[in-house]
């Protein structure tokens, strides 16, 4: 066959990151007398890890993820309240398989949110499918079709997909509406998808975020934390870390 013909076959095959390769990587294996075998075995390698790169790829883009937040750039030296073998177990996904849910609670900076995203990403990796939003974009998401209840949009991501995460609860308060849509968005996903939620409230202020109705915060705790895992990060703002010698100063000013 030539090698016109075979990458005629590539191409019907869909074999498209290593078409454009074919005849360099003839050649080398020529060279080095690879047998077919192991020619074949390399040109299956290629495509497959080329493949497999590229939905990681779209998939973290189509998620929403905030970018740069990883596991491996977390610095869980600055934020000991934070136990590393914890997340490592969470970064294995099994959560997600068993549709329980996680819930990040703590002050601003402290690594919330990039908990949540970085294992959003290995999520991804592991093949998952992922959605990020903030409180207020969830909402605005779920108001687009306030004509069909929640429970039945199955093909929204928010409802469907393997992971959700749900950043930055109890920013502001929710009206009674969005409270009653909150509560759908967790009654849909309840048993059937894991959720992830970040908050700088602890769950004693909840009912102050959900129109201060009890009955509301009660059913939404009722599901969330049913088969959860609960992490509570104290310390200092990452954020903040490189200026804590002007707060000493204010604080020595103040004495």
């Amino acid at each position: 066959m030539s090698l016109k013909k075979i990458q005629q076959k590539m191409e019907t095959l869909k074999f498209l990151h290593t078409l454009p390769l074919i005849a360099q990587l003839f050649e080398e294996a020529s060279k080095e007398k690879a047998s077919g075998l192991e020619f074949f075995e390399k040109v299956l390698t290629l495509e497959a890890d080329a493949r497999e790169e590229s939905r990681v790829a779209t998939s973290l883009k189509l998620s929403g993820l905030p970018k740069g937040m990883r596991l491996d750039n977390f610095d869980f030296l600055f934020q000991p309240s934070v136990h590393k073998d914890r997340i490592d177990s969470m970064a294995t996904c099994e959560f997600i398989r068993r549709h329980e849910n996680l819930l990040f609670f703590g002050p601003p900076g402290v690594g919330k949110t990039h908990l949540a995203a970085a294992l959003g990403v290995k999520a991804i990796e592991l093949g998952y499918s992922v959605s990020y939003y903030t409180v207020e974009e969830l909402l605005l998401q779920m108001k687009r079709r306030p004509d069909v209840p929640l429970a039945k949009q199955r093909g929204r991501a928010y409802v469907k997909n393997a992971l959700v995460i749900v950043d930055e609860l109890g920013y502001q308060s929710l009206e009674r509406s969005d409270t009653h849509l909150f509560f759908q968005f967790i009654s849909a996903r309840y048993m059937r998808g894991s959720t992830i939620i970040t908050s700088n409230r602890s769950v004693r202020e909840w009912v102050t975020i959900f129109a201060a109705d009890e009955m509301a915060t009660t059913a939404i705790l009722d599901r969330l934390f049913h088969r959860a895992h609960i992490f509570n990060v104290d310390g200092k703002s990452y954020r903040l870390k490189d200026f804590d010698h002007l707060f000493e100063g204010v604080q020595r000013e103040n004495v």
